[in-house]
């Protein structure tokens, strides 16, 4: 069973740059099919912008995703998690903050994702929660 993070985390992440329009966001979201990406400057974490996030924050209040960077609209200074912390304090992290998926970083760069269905996975590959987040066709879509 696994220990750590970096032994469940998906490694590839997708960043964009904090002024990248929310459409180039949108664009690296369905090439990848994830459903957020990472908002990094200078190779740091600055945010995260989710599908969800470019839905509600931007097109729903009428703005045009064009214009909009990231940075407007993504959660800044997200809840993050080490890739040598143990699984379990990513698991309490996901229940206490409430999200779905938790950026890896190390000395705040990023360098991986660890999602609810990774950990799952991880504790118990037949439960219910560790076959969220897997693609259509059955492969496994980490994030």
């Amino acid at each position: 069973m696994a220990q750590l993070v970096r032994e469940v985390m998906t490694p590839a992440v997708t960043t964009v740059h904090p002024d990248a329009s929310l459409v180039e966001a949108a664009q690296l979201m369905r090439a990848h099919d994830i459903g957020d990406v990472l908002v990094a400057e200078d190779g740091k974490l600055v945010g995260v912008v989710t599908d969800r996030d470019i839905v509600l924050r931007a097109v729903a209040n009428g703005v045009d995703p064009l214009g909009v960077p990231c940075l407007a609209v993504c959660t800044p200074e997200p809840v993050t998690v080490g890739p040598e912390e143990p699984v379990s304090a990513a698991v309490s992290l996901l229940r206490r903050k409430a999200v779905r998926r938790l950026p890896v970083v190390r000395d705040g760069a990023p360098v991986g994702i660890v999602s609810i269905g990774d950990l799952a996975r991880a504790q118990d590959p037949d439960s219910a929660p560790a076959g969220l987040g897997r693609a259509a066709e059955g492969g496994p879509d980490r994030r």
